[in-house]
């Protein structure tokens, strides 16, 4: 036991510095999210033209763009690190396609929330089954079946293994959703950036597109600040898990 002891005191150091270390990371993402939120706020409150037709419940659009990019990023990065947990089957790597898509699922449900809210407005109607929205919807209980696979019982390198094939698999939805409206007519979604041969669309006034780009930031840092406590969370907890099954062991002895 005290041999026992004497290991763990001698890795305290190591393990206070990355302590340390993670800490000042995530101060410094928490400290960037209030500012950049804070500074995307006056952009859009403020600094942004205000839509003639819709008028202040344009702003929604802001929120809803920005949480949508959040999602298809946090969604990407599961798809990425699925396929780098596969080749190496690194435990650390699984961790953050897990975080992600828990991320990802928590902005899928604000773009399903603020778009019925946005469309109230402009299309008169809280819902209309057309291809982004059904899409989208698709998209969302994709990561939910992902979600309910790591919940499963069993060895966690097989539920691993199983998950990290249905984020690879699942992530084919998010350019789907978004090309659903250049591939399909629709008279509800507008197209601002691109449509048809041409890819001319609609356009955005100045104001409205920096804002836009300032709200994306801001969501970036706020995407790269949940996922830091969420691997560090998730860390955690597998740790406990080890210091259970040890104790377990160690009673059984």
């Amino acid at each position: 036991m005290s041999m026992d002891l004497e290991r763990e005191k001698a890795v305290l150091p190591g393990a206070d510095l990355t302590k340390t270390k993670t800490n000042n990371i995530s101060s410094i993402l928490f400290g960037g999210t209030v500012v950049s939120m804070l500074i995307a706020l006056y952009f859009i409150f403020i600094y942004a033209a205000e839509e003639q037709t819709m008028g202040a419940a344009q702003k929604i659009f802001y929120f809803h763009v920005s949480s949508a990019w959040l999602a298809f990023m946090a969604f990407f990065v599961t798809f990425v690190f699925s396929i780098l947990f596969l080749i190496k089957r690194k435990r650390i790597l699984d961790t953050y396609a897990y975080v992600s898509a828990e991320i990802g699922i928590v902005f899928t449900i604000i773009v399903l929330t603020t778009g019925p809210i946005w469309a109230k407005s402009s299309w008169n109607t809280w819902w209309v089954w057309e291809p982004r929205l059904i899409t989208t919807l698709i998209l969302f209980f994709i990561y939910i079946a992902y979600i309910m696979i790591r919940q499963m019982d069993g060895v966690w390198d097989k539920k691993a293994r199983l998950a990290a094939v249905f984020g690879i698999i699942g992530f084919a939805d998010v350019p789907i959703v978004f090309f659903a409206i250049r591939w399909w007519q629709t008279k509800f979604h507008p197209i601002v950036f691109g449509s048809g041969p041409s890819q001319q669309g609609g356009g955005i006034e100045g104001t409205m597109l920096t804002a836009l780009f300032v709200s994306l930031a801001a969501f970036t840092i706020l995407y790269c600040y949940l996922l830091q406590k969420g691997v560090t969370f998730e860390n955690m907890k597998i740790k406990v898990e080890r210091y259970k099954e040890k104790l377990r062991a160690d009673m059984e002895k």
